[in-house]
């Protein structure tokens, strides 16, 4: 691309992506025609909020376990069209996925145009039964934007035969492709009207083979397309990976992490908060008592810092629910051991004795 530009960009990107874009469409269940590329999940809930045209007294609904970032997508949107936003309050902890159907359809009205709904949760690792969630809000007539930002790579998807209106996702986390390579899917009866978080060129150049919705989103300005132009290889090689292919890595990496849960939550004498049955290759659990109650010291807090700082241990801390509870999230990949969980217990029990003798000297 740096050596030759124009004939990279004008005269092969397109058949490059339309290579990778074959490669996902089979890949995530979808035709390609429906499917173009974002630079992450955060931008395609963009793309399709900011495409509404909102009246005062909309209501957009989402949950108490959305991603912050796109959240925030729907205050904004509802501040400039005086519609309002809905938060559904699913428990947590939960015994099975029952309860967040039945809190997330508590919350719908007569007023509710459109539902920003998880596939995977980011603070809580939950997979969410997406399917029968799309079911009933569309039996209500309210459409599904799902934020898949953890699903591909994580859990097989088959997105024609979810249906929803809209479904966004990323690919450089499960997937491994570089960052900024994401997608975004529209069912074909609500591609007119949207448009890209950049309006460009492809709104008034239409290019032979290609849908209007391709168009406009397939060309954002001069940009390195890379990430994009990765996809296709990354779905590949990790396929390649573990015996089974794609079915036998995410069957590997949902174990690893249900092993890893069981045994974090023994050592540190945690309860689980949701069913093993809820988790893809994520989990979350509370931390020890010993680190509730405490204020938020910064950007991150203090013992994650230290974590990394003394340990080179990365893993999130949050705070979730309405009382401030402390959490953490853990992580399987194929490059992660049984052994690695094992480290992080003593590294956090080393973390708490750690505090305890500092505020006993105190």
């Amino acid at each position: 691309m740096e050596a030759e530009p124009v004939q990279f960009l004008w005269r092969h990107y397109d058949e490059r992506l339309q290579s990778t874009r074959s490669v996902l469409a089979h890949f995530i269940g979808v035709d390609a025609k429906d499917l173009v590329p974002v630079t992450n999940a955060t931008a395609g809930v963009n793309a399709v909020v900011r495409s509404l045209r909102l009246r005062s007294g909309d209501e957009l609904l989402t949950t108490d376990h959305a991603y912050n970032a796109c959240q925030n997508v729907l205050v904004e949107a509802a501040r400039h069209a005086g519609a309002k936003v809905v938060v559904a309050r699913i428990p947590f902890p939960l015994r099975g996925p029952e309860g967040t159907l039945d809190a997330i359809l508590q919350a719908v009205t007569p007023w509710t145009r459109l539902a920003l709904i998880d596939h995977v949760t980011s603070p809580t690792a939950l997979i969410l039964p997406v399917g029968s969630i799309i079911r009933q809000l569309d039996e209500r007539g309210v459409d599904t934007l799902v934020d898949g930002a953890h699903a591909p790579g994580m859990l097989p998807l088959n997105i024609n035969a979810l249906n929803p209106a809209y479904y966004t996702g990323n690919l450089h986390k499960w997937v491994c492709a570089p960052k900024g390579a994401g997608f975004l899917w529209a069912r074909e009866d609500k591609q007119d009207g949207l448009q890209p978080a950049v309006v460009s060129h492809g709104n008034n150049t239409p290019r032979p083979g290609f849908t209007p919705f391709q168009d406009r989103f397939d060309w954002a300005g001069t940009f390195d397309p890379t990430a994009w132009l990765c996809v296709g290889e990354a779905i590949h090689w990790m396929g390649k990976l573990v015996r089974g292919g794609w079915p036998g890595l995410e069957k590997h990496n949902h174990q690893l992490i249900v092993r890893a849960r069981t045994r974090l939550c023994q050592r540190l004498r945690l309860a689980p908060p949701c069913p093993e049955e809820m988790l893809g290759s994520m989990a979350t659990m509370p931390l020890p008592e010993e680190f509730q109650g405490r204020p938020k010291s910064g950007k991150l807090d203090a013992e994650q810092l230290r974590l990394y700082d003394e340990f080179r241990i990365e893993v999130p801390f949050l705070r979730f629910g309405l009382d401030g509870r402390r959490w953490f999230r853990i992580s399987a990949q194929v490059y992660n051991s049984a052994e690695e969980y094992d480290y992080l217990a003593e590294a956090l029990e080393q973390v708490q004795m750690h505090r305890n003798a500092y505020f006993k000297a105190g």
